[in-house]
């Protein structure tokens, strides 16, 4: 993640400019939004929670025991809280990622629950005062950033076309990280994978949900697609496009 300012900066620079948009929204711009005045302890404490369930399903039930951590007379409550992250989002600051309810062959549930996102990874990062050092010293986290940061580069672009992106999660454990959707109908299916080793596994998921889809109500996939942190971009013998995120500009 990051911002076009930092790009041509040190890091040092850049890991400062975050934090210190970090610290401005905890500290006037939240209130300003709606001129309801919010606790900053609550709203780092927020912040917090939201950076450390970046990617997942966390719901706002999570997200408060996530908060108290033992302290609970001094928790908010669930109101409070959505009202916190309604300011969040009309600052742009989150945007979570809905759920797709495409039309399936059989009856199987569709999860409907949104995962969360800040509008740049790099949001997270700062609140949580994360070095380069440090993350990768957390692999498993780094993978839910990088699958945020890969969400991010997906809304940008498909913005651009006219479309939106969601993600996809049954009752059976199907998942796919993202789903591209066009207003004229086409879809892609996207899994995010950051090491190699995974890639097999993600392409049989990709495979098993274009099989689910009716495709007499739904138009099959225009592509099947699994974005890393490689370096090429090939397609597999199934027809699964494997794609670093750097070539998503290509």
């Amino acid at each position: 993640g990051g911002w076009p300012d930092a790009v041509t900066g040190s890091k040092k620079n850049a890991l400062r400019r975050a934090i210190q948009y970090v610290e401005t929204i905890i500290q006037t711009d939240i209130s300003s939004v709606d001129n309801i005045r919010k606790d900053p302890v609550k709203v780092r404490d927020l912040m917090l929670s939201l950076a450390r369930n970046t990617a997942t399903v966390a719901t706002v039930k999570t997200i408060r025991d996530d908060m108290v951590r033992g302290d609970a007379d001094n928790a908010l409550s669930a109101p409070t809280i959505y009202g916190y992250l309604n300011a969040l989002e009309r600052m742009f600051v989150v945007e979570d990622l809905p759920a797709w309810s495409p039309s399936l062959r059989s009856k199987t549930t569709i999860r409907t629950s949104p995962k969360r996102h800040f509008v740049d990874p790099s949001i997270a990062t700062a609140v949580m005062r994360l070095t380069p050092g440090r993350l990768l010293k957390d692999f498993l986290f780094f993978g839910f950033l990088f699958e945020s940061l890969c969400i991010r580069d997906l809304r940008i672009y498909a913005d651009g076309n006219d479309g939106q992106v969601f993600h996809y999660r049954d009752a059976n454990g199907l998942e796919a990280d993202a789903v591209v959707v066009l207003n004229d109908g086409r879809w892609g299916a996207v899994e995010v994978k950051l090491g190699t080793k995974e890639i097999e596994e993600a392409a049989i998921h990709l495979r098993k949900l274009k099989e689910r889809i009716n495709t007499e109500k739904m138009m099959e996939p225009s592509f099947l697609l699994i974005l890393t942190a490689g370096t090429y971009a090939y397609r597999r013998e199934d027809g699964v496009l494997v794609v670093p995120l750097a070539c998503l500009k290509d």
